[in-house]
């Protein structure tokens, strides 16, 4: 860990001392926002509110668990540091590797050491075909040599330059779009475990405006699918190169510990963990928060207030003041899934095996989804401990979440065989973790977008309130910082006008 991470700790334990016996309204001299939530997307909003805002302004960020940084954290395997959560941040979007340069964490930002994935298909392990948007091909050959595809498979594809052209005007499911062009088995066997590894879904219920968005224009458009992603392919041949994703030594989980460090760093930022709000209320100023046991509530005055937490959380707090964003956020469905964490000794391994890991596609029937070969994708594992080897699998989609209820055991156990029947591995681990993300991601139905454009119409309306997260703009990191920074900045845009010019 750096020294901004040490910090960080310290000062939030501090502030959780300072808090202990408070059961009184607490009032802030000046302006002061509230940020309910202290997952990525809630400590980015607090940053970019006191690092733009007013230097008078106070920001308090309100955390239900015992710790910040929601999906997010840090651990350690066999004395290893990993991550529990996502491990690795989209690179061609800047927002997050921006915040981490931002925070202190410039010199410890690293792209894996590999990229070179594999699908777990049809019986063997097969390399990831080159040349495809989110699975959807664009270049048959790479396709061809991979065997990823059945025969009958391949020949399908080709169909899609003699189909009648059909225009999407609305929404549509990903892979209704995809195999109504190309087949189901492109679904089945790319789109299907590529997709499921960023939304733990269904590719024939997820929206591909939400989604997979670069394929909208063609599906809008009406005209072949591969044509219009070999277009999309050439176009980005022809943009800046460099890594595709980028991780952080010691695990992507150091990014919003670091933020909080930063946030309590200038002094004017405080942090409360184990603390849940129950009740959102208008005042004639702006709004109070009601926190603490009914037998003793804790009543938080704030001039603005940011909701950083999933949509059911949101939903219950805005439901009084807005039926409709109510309504909208508690349609919205989550998934969860397990991630189990192993750690070998090499020596005991027969040959440690290659490449990033692989993805599994559904139709295949195995128990796990996916595995990433930790100690090879990142330098900064591998250097930790170079005598271990620290591997991880997923279990668990949507629907699935009968999984998170077996015990630790079994999961590592259902991981084992697999590994074993995939690669070949035939050792037992030296020490294994267990991480549960129960209703962790989002589900971007048919009509999300539309569905949130509701939420975000109904949130405008109310005064010195705004909404930020994954079920917003996206479920990966720079989209959480996007959203926070929009909604930060909505914030302090407000609280520059009279209340009575933002009032109802």
């Amino acid at each position: 860990m750096g020294r901004l991470d040490r910090v960080a700790g310290s000062h939030v334990r501090m502030m959780r001392v300072r808090r202990c016996g408070v059961d009184s309204s607490t009032v802030v001299e000046g302006r002061h926002v509230v940020v309910v939530g202290g997952g990525i997307a809630g400590l980015t909003a607090a940053w970019v509110l006191l690092r733009d805002g007013d230097p008078a302004l106070t920001v308090t960020v309100l955390e239900g668990s015992p710790r910040v940084g929601g999906k997010l954290h840090a651990t350690t395997v066999a004395g290893v540091p990993v991550d529990e959560g996502a491990e690795s941040m989209l690179a061609r979007r800047t927002e997050s590797i921006d915040l981490a340069r931002e925070v202190g964490l410039a010199d410890d930002l690293q792209p894996p050491s590999t990229a070179t994935a594999s699908l777990w298909t049809r019986g063997a392990l097969r390399p990831m075909p080159r040349g495809h948007v989110m699975g959807v091909p664009g270049d048959l050959e790479p396709l061809a040599a991979s065997g990823v595809l059945s025969t009958a498979g391949l020949a399908r594809i080709p169909l899609d330059h003699a189909l009648a052209p059909h225009r999407y005007e609305d929404d549509v499911a990903v892979g209704r779009y995809v195999a109504e062009r190309m087949g189901h088995e492109v679904v089945d066997r790319l789109v299907e475990p590529l997709l499921g590894g960023v939304y733990a879904g269904n590719a024939y219920e997820i929206s591909l405006a939400a989604a997979v968005p670069q394929l909208l224009p063609i599906a809008r458009g009406g005209g072949s699918l591969v044509t219009g992603v070999r277009g999309l392919l050439d176009r980005a041949a022809q943009g800046p190169g460099g890594p595709v994703f980028m991780g952080i030594a010691g695990g992507v989980g150091r990014l919003p510990v670091a933020v909080a460090g930063a946030v309590v760093a200038t002094g004017r930022g405080e942090i409360r963990t184990r603390t849940t709000v129950r009740e959102l209320e208008r005042t004639a100023t702006g709004w109070r928060l009601v926190t603490g046991p009914t037998s003793a509530p804790v009543a938080i005055e704030a001039d603005a207030v940011i909701l950083a937490v999933p949509a059911a959380p949101a939903a219950r707090l805005l439901r009084p003041h807005s039926a409709v964003a109510g309504v909208e956020l508690s349609a919205i469905e989550y998934a969860g899934m397990a991630l189990v964490t192993l750690a070998f000794r090499r020596s005991d391994l027969a040959a440690a095996p290659s490449g990033s890991g692989f993805l599994v596609p559904p139709v295949d029937g195995r128990r796990i989804k996916a595995s990433t070969f930790a100690s090879n994708k990142w330098g900064w594992i591998d250097r930790a401990d170079p005598d271990t080897f620290v591997l991880r699998t997923s279990l668990g989609r949507a629907g699935e979440e009968a999984v998170l209820q077996r015990e630790d055991a079994d999961l590592v156990a259902d991981s084992l065989a697999d590994l074993r029947d995939a690669i070949g591995l035939d050792a037992e681990p030296i020490d294994h973790k267990v991480t549960r993300w129960g209703g962790g991601l989002p589900q971007y139905a048919v009509g999300h977008l539309g569905r949130i454009a509701c939420v975000r119409d109904a949130v405008e309306r109310l005064p010195r309130l705004a909404v930020c997260g994954a079920v917003y703009q996206g479920v990966g990191i720079p989209a959480c910082v996007a959203s926070a920074t929009e909604a930060a900045t909505d914030v302090l845009a407000e609280l520059a006008k009279p209340l009575a010019r933002s009032a109802h």
